[in-house]
């Protein structure tokens, strides 16, 4: 049944009765425009010879196609390189850049294939002039060329000698190219037989190779039979002027010493150097004797260069430097009128009075070996004034002799050259030193499919166009042919039953629940006792410049791991680099985290200059983003607890702040540290701790002062700063 429309209501009713649709005429086209119904009429009347049509030509091609001999392709690929060997190369060439194949050199190895002088030994080599597939001569002249000939298209076989047919035979199965944006080039050749296409293909790369190898040959035969002359005539000429410098050597009684050098002049050579040398040791002995003298003189600290070599200066200053770590540690719990720091200030007293006392006596020795070079210096210039008086005398022959021996060694070297040249080419003169510039990477092989001709492709192609042309045949007969009255269609199909429809209701669309609310970070809770005194990062810089000698070391500790104590030491030290120098040291042996901001992350550290491997200058670096100079913690290597125990790092502090203003130190978690040998580095504590007002915020602090701290302020830190 069918329903038609009632209202706008989208309400539907359905009629009595449906009558079955009658067809109803169409008027002709009175604009003039294609009628594309029509059009589609008539090809589907025609169907049956648009059909057939298209299936005698598909069949017409594919005979055909199954009639024509078909050929099989092979291809064979070539790289272009330097192969050469550089031990095998001449020694003229081995300094010289080797440059890289460019495409000219690709284009014009590609003309080399395809010249005739390889065509003819391939031809030669395979016996192509035996086969009918190139010499039509031997098969029958084919129908189609002769025709082409006759009206002269082609060449007329007939008219053409055995090697022209056959090299136009072989050209036209051979294809050359070069591989795109490479130095290969793919040879590759057609034929009836499979196993015929695959052989000539390898015998045109192989004859490529061989052209090349022979060419390379022939030059260095030629260069060696050319040399081989030159070389017989430069002997004569070397023999001729050795025998002309002897003479005159023998004439004039002129004898050379080592490196060809006359007896006088090399004396005089060796008494001025033996001066220059008595000279430097002179005043290098008188200057190390005054510079000790004044070290002693001024009671200044001895630190040269000949008593650090000494053993027993060495010893002594081992001695004094264990002393004094004994009294500085004694010092922080005793007073300085305590019976052991009184003994201790003697005994260094004491190795400092036997210093000086050796010191005086290497003064003494420098002096006695200063004045036993002043006499040997007075001996030595004697002696030179004695030979130049000799030296003065052969000037004039010795003139005259160097000019015979440069002629000489002229003559001599180029014999020489001549005869590693010779020698070099004989040497090439073997297949296997003088490789061709090419190398076969891809050898053809018998194809399995013919190449041409495509059957599939071919029939599709045929049919599709005897298709195209029959159906083409068929709307150009349509439109030209005159109106034929009317034409009767059907109506299309009429509406199909389809349920009311709905009304639209606007659907509800799930809205995601707000987001929680986080509360804000408050402060921390008050604890039984009242919280620590919180400053901030600017506040304590004020007050540590404020504070003088004794707030020019400050050491940031953290209450635990993940406190921010880096990165209130970083902005700490930033804030003091405002108006100040400042240097920020890596003391954190168990979670080192300063190398990420330094400007040199892989410099060794503050571990490696304790163990005296590196100096400053190779541990100091810089902040990427501030004036702040680093020293990173260096190489650990487990032993964080006796580097924190050794007497060189109180050393190394006390040269940092002789240099620096202010010497910020970032010394970690406490959990992971002892406190009291980092107490002895910096007077001045602060302590990083998320929660000031918790009891154990307040424990850590008096354990800080208890260790030695004299004043620890305390710096709000947490997850938020240690993220930072």
């Amino acid at each position: 049944m069918f329903f038609r429309r009632k209202s706008k209501e989208n309400a539907y009713e359905a009629p009595a009765a449906a009558a079955p649709p009658m067809p109803r005429p169409i008027p002709p086209n009175p604009t003039g425009e294609p009628d594309f119904r029509s059009l589609g009429a008539s090809l589907w009347r025609r169907k049956t010879r648009i059909i057939a049509f298209t299936l005698i030509v598909a069949a017409g091609a594919f005979v055909i196609v199954n009639s024509i001999t078909p050929r099989y392709r092979s291809e064979a690929r070539i790289l272009l390189e330097a192969k050469e060997n550089v031990f095998l190369r001449a020694e003229a060439d081995k300094q010289i850049e080797r440059t890289t194949v460019d495409p000219e050199t690709v284009t014009s190895q590609i003309q080399v294939v395809l010249s005739r002088d390889l065509a003819r030994e391939v031809i030669q080599k395979e016996s192509l002039t035996e086969k009918a597939e190139f010499n039509s001569a031997i098969g029958g002249m084919s129908l189609g060329r002769t025709l082409l000939g006759l009206v002269g298209i082609g060449r007329d076989p007939t008219s053409m000698t055995v090697e022209e047919r056959t090299l136009d035979a072989f050209y036209e199965r051979l294809s050359v190219s070069a591989v795109d944006k490479s130095r290969v080039i793919a040879v590759d050749f057609s034929s009836a037989d499979p196993d015929l296409a695959a052989r000539i293909a390898n015998s045109v790369v192989a004859t490529y190779l061989t052209m090349q190898q022979s060419a390379k040959q022939q030059q260095t035969r030629e260069a060696s039979q050319w040399l081989a002359g030159e070389i017989n005539n430069m002997r004569s000429k070397v023999a001729e002027a050795e025998a002309k410098i002897e003479e005159y050597r023998a004439k004039a009684n002129l004898y050379a010493g080592s490196n060809n050098s006359s007896l006088s002049g090399q004396q005089l050579s060796e008494i001025s150097s033996q001066i220059s040398a008595a000279r430097g040791q002179k005043s290098d002995l008188e200057t190390r004797a005054k510079q000790l003298r004044d070290l002693l003189r001024t009671n200044k600290s001895i630190e040269a260069s000949d008593i650090a070599n000494s053993e027993t200066m060495r010893r002594l200053t081992e001695q004094r430097v264990a002393l004094r770590a004994q009294l500085a540690e004694q010092s922080s719990t005793l007073l300085d009128q305590h019976p052991r720091i009184k003994e201790l200030r003697a005994q260094i007293g004491e190795l400092d009075a036997q210093m000086r006392a050796e010191g005086e006596r290497m003064a003494r020795q420098l002096e006695n070996d200063a004045k036993l070079a002043s006499d040997r210096l007075e001996s030595l210039s004697q002696s030179l004034d004695t030979v130049k008086k000799l030296a003065s005398r052969s000037n004039e022959q010795d003139v005259q002799l160097r000019a015979l021996e440069r002629e000489g060694k002229a003559q001599r070297d180029l014999l020489e050259s001549y005869l590693a040249k010779y020698r070099e080419a004989v040497a090439r003169d073997n297949i296997n030193a003088a490789p061709p510039e090419a190398r076969i990477i891809s050898r053809a092989s018998p194809a399995i499919k013919p190449d041409y001709p495509k059957k599939l492709p071919i029939v599709l192609i045929a049919a599709f166009a005897a298709f195209t042309l029959s159906a083409g045949f068929a709307v150009t007969g349509e439109l030209l042919a005159p109106s034929a009255g009317y034409a009767y269609s059907y109506p299309p199909a009429a509406y199909v039953a389809a349920p009311p429809l709905a009304p639209v209701m606007p659907r509800a669309v799930a809205m995601p629940p707000p987001a929680p609310v986080m509360p804000a970070r408050s402060a921390p809770r008050p604890a039984a006792s009242a919280p620590l005194s919180v400053s901030t990062t600017e506040q304590l810089a004020t007050a540590l410049r404020q504070a003088g000698p004794a707030g020019r070391r400050a050491g940031v500790v953290g209450s635990g791991r993940n406190a921010g104590t880096t990165f209130a030491a970083i902005s700490l030290a930033r804030a003091l680099a405002q108006h100040a120098s400042v240097v920020l040291v890596d003391l954190a042996f168990h979670a080192p985290n300063l190398s990420v901001i330094s400007t040199d992350p892989q410099a060794p550290g503050i571990a490696d200059l304790v163990r005296g491997t590196v100096s400053f200058g190779d541990i100091i670096t810089r902040d990427q983003y501030s004036n702040v100079h680093l020293v990173a913690t260096g190489n650990v290597a487990g032993e964080g607890a006796s580097l924190a125990a050794s007497p060189m790092l109180p050393a190394a502090i006390d040269a940092l702040a002789q240099s620096y203003d202010f010497v910020v130190l970032d010394l970690g978690a406490i959990t992971d540290m002892a406190a009291e040998p980092f107490a002895a580095l910096s007077a001045r504590g602060v302590l990083v701790t998320p929660d000031a007002a918790s009891p154990a915020a307040r424990a850590t602090r008096e354990r800080l002062v208890a260790a030695g701290f004299g004043e620890v302020s305390v710096l709000l830190g947490g997850a938020e700063v240690a993220a930072a």
